[in-house]
């Protein structure tokens, strides 16, 4: 395959790019930034997809078999649908340059579980119910795809859920070191059970996906996790072990909900606190998704959870002297 991959410097892009080029396809990441350091021998561009002429330009010259879309602007920050350009008019243009580009043959669009809010499992693919403004730019992303048929040749649609591993973001990193400096507490009882994916396993989904070739997988929506869904809890005290610190203790649901409330409360006069309704709600909602379509299409993945979680906290303590 010669795989073009928008979003090549994110996390996913990053894993799914090395992975590709491993397997010995031809690939040809663009982004807004640098390449990472440390990467595979895979081709990369500068590339704006909010500038259409060079973007079409771009991948004209590449002429790629395949496509894979992962840039996007991703933070809840935003307030209003153009804050969100990248998902709309970005995909637009990214259609329409895979429209003008007769050597595609399939593409994937990723767009994101929040088309619907946290803990909302949609009974349908057209099914929306988006609580911030980037879930609603995503399901712009989905009907601008279908509208276009793909851009022409074979397409679907990934909608990944919440990535962990090396290379995650600080967002997502900080859980480790509040958990490294004994600052992280469990929110009341439960597993807390949500599908999750260790990226690893992500990037080995995106490739099988693309190595398809079948019609079959036409229009199709793939949620991107690993087949079991995580423990939260059980996540954070494997992480703990490997770090080597004590356990999380287990706060009563009543105190954890007075603690969002004074988190709240701050966060009204803008003062910093790490803890609020919005997070705990995040916490304790569960949500899990039928992964059987990926897993008939993908197959077995190659990394389990321990594994992924030494992984993870191997590379913590390599980088930043293991603080975020």
């Amino acid at each position: 395959m010669r795989v073009l991959v928008t979003g090549s410097s994110g996390l996913i892009g990053r894993w799914t790019c090395d992975l590709l080029s491993d397997e010995g396809h031809d690939v040809m990441g663009i982004d807004l930034r640098p390449k990472p350091p440390a990467t595979a021998d895979w081709a990369f561009e500068l590339c704006d997809l909010l500038d259409r002429k060079a973007l079409i330009r771009l991948v004209s010259a590449y002429a790629p078999t395949h496509v894979l879309h992962l840039a996007a602007r991703t933070d809840l920050d935003g307030s209003m649908l153009g804050d969100y350009a990248v998902n709309v008019q970005g995909v637009s243009n990214l259609l329409t340059a895979v429209a003008n580009t007769p050597s595609v043959t399939q593409a994937i669009y990723t767009s994101s579980q929040l088309v619907c809010k946290v803990g909302h499992v949609p009974t349908s693919d057209d099914e929306y119910l988006p609580s911030t403004v980037y879930g609603r730019s995503k399901v712009e992303t989905e009907r601008l795809v279908r509208e276009a048929n793909g851009g022409g040749g074979i397409w679907s649609l990934a909608r990944p859920t919440t990535v962990w591993g090396p290379h995650m973001s600080d967002h997502y990193r900080s859980l480790i070191s509040h958990i490294e400096k004994g600052r992280y507490f469990h929110s009341g009882p439960g597993a807390l059970y949500k599908s999750y994916s260790y990226v690893g396993n992500i990037a080995y989904q995106y490739m099988r996906l693309l190595e398809t070739n079948d019609p079959k997988v036409n229009g199709k929506v793939f949620y991107l996790a690993d087949y079991e869904p995580l423990s939260l809890r059980d996540y954070v005290n494997s992480l703990a072990r490997e770090l080597g610190v004590r356990q999380p203790i287990t706060v009563p649901l009543v105190l954890a909900r007075l603690l969002a409330i004074v988190g709240d409360a701050m966060g009204a006069f803008g003062l910093q606190f790490p803890y609020n309704s919005f997070r705990l709600n995040n916490i304790r909602t569960e949500y899990i998704f039928d992964m059987s379509l990926t897993e008939s299409v993908c197959g077995p993945l190659p990394f389990g959870f321990e594994e992924g979680v030494k992984a993870t906290v191997a590379w913590h303590r390599s980088t930043h002297n293991g603080s975020v």
